[in-house]
C-alpha cells in the first residue's frame, strides 16, 4: 500500500489537529533514516552553512540544491519532499518560473519553497497557476540576512503584516506556509486565520508542525545554537569518540584485526 505523504494528506492532518513532523536533509543516507519518523523532508538551502562552510545561505545555487534533492527523493518513498528554492532564482514572475519548471522536471521534489509575503504574492500565484505546488515562508528569512542586518526575531509590532502576508499568499495559491522567528502569539493569530498548514520554527508550540536543521538537533553543527533548538544527541561528541578510537586502533595496529581480514 502506498503510504506516501501528499498535500491532501497534510491538509486532512491541520484539519484533525494532528501535528506536522518536518526536518531537513540533503542526502540519500540521512533521507533513509528520516523517511520512516517524519512526513516531509526540507532540503533546505541551510546546507549552504552546515555544509559548505558558508556563514550564510545566499550562495547556495540552484544547481546544487536540485543535486541534493535528487538524493533525498531517492530515499524518500514515504515523506514528502521540499525544495527550498535559493537566492536569486524567483526574483520575477519569469525567473521563478522557469527555475521552478527546472525544479519539478530534474530534481523529484513534491513542493518548493520561497520566502517573502505580499510582495511575492504576485510570483506563488504565477507557478500555482502552472501546476506547481508553493510553501511560503514568512516572518525572519534568512534570505534577508544582509539586508537587515542579521537575523532577528519578529515581535508584537510586526503582527498585522505577519498575518497580512500570510492571507495574500493563501489567496495566491500557497499550500502550506513555514513561520520563523515569530512571537508565539503571532504564529498562534496565522495559524487559526489560515486553511492551509503552517509549520514553526523559532515560532512556538500552535503551529500545525515543527521544522528543524537536523544538524542542530543532531548536535553536530556547533558553530552556534539557536534558542528554539531541542539537541537530541550529542552527536558531535559521539561521533568524536568514534573517530578517536579508530583513529588510535590504526596507530596501534589494533585495526585490522583478524576478523577484519580475508
Amino acid at each position: 500500500m502506498n503510504n506516501k505523504i501528499t498535500l491532501k494528506k497534510l491538509l486532512r492532518m491541520k484539519q484533525e489537529s494532528e501535528k506536522i513532523v518536518m526536518i531537513t536533509a540533503y542526502d540519500a543516507l540521512f533521507a533513509s533514516i528520516f523517511n520512516d519518523y517524519v512526513d516531509i523532508i526540507l532540503v533546505g538551502d541551510s546546507l549552504n552553512m552546515s555544509f559548505a562552510g558558508e556563514n550564510d545561505t545566499l550562495t547556495a545555487t540552484l544547481e546544487q540544491m536540485i543535486y541534493h534533492t535528487k538524493a533525498v527523493a531517492k530515499r524518500s518513498n514515504r515523506s514528502f519532499v521540499l525544495f527550498d528554492m535559493p537566492f536569486g532564482t524567483y526574483c520575477t514572475v519569469d525567473k521563478a518560473l522557469a527555475s521552478a519548471i527546472k525544479v519539478y522536471q530534474e530534481s523529484g521534489a513534491d513542493a518548493i519553497k520561497l520566502e517573502g509575503g505580499v510582495e511575492k504574492a504576485q510570483i506563488v500565484r504565477a507557478l500555482t497557476q502552472n501546476s506547481i505546488a508553493v510553501f511560503g515562508h514568512i516572518g525572519l528569512q534568512p534570505q534577508k540576512v544582509r539586508l537587515e542586518g542579521g537575523y532577528s526575531i519578529k515581535g508584537t509590532n510586526d503582527k498585522e503584516r505577519i498575518v497580512a502576508d500570510a492571507l495574500a499568499l493563501q489567496e495566491a495559491g500557497a499550500v502550506a506556509l513555514i513561520i520563523e522567528g515569530v512571537k508565539p502569539d503571532i504564529a498562534k493569530a496565522v495559524t487559526e486565520a489560515l486553511d492551509i498548514p503552517t509549520i514553526g520554527i523559532g515560532a512556538g508550540i500552535n503551529c500545525d508542525g515543527q521544522v528543524l536543521v537536523w544538524s542542530d538537533m543532531l548536535g553536530l553543527y556547533d558553530a552556534f545554537t539557536p534558542k528554539f533548538v531541542k539537541t537530541y544527541l550529542k552527536g558531535r561528541e559521539l561521533i568524536g569518540k568514534a573517530i578517536e578510537e579508530y583513529a588510535t586502533d590504526v596507530k596501534s595496529s589494533k585495526f585490522p584485526a583478524l576478523e577484519h581480514t580475508y
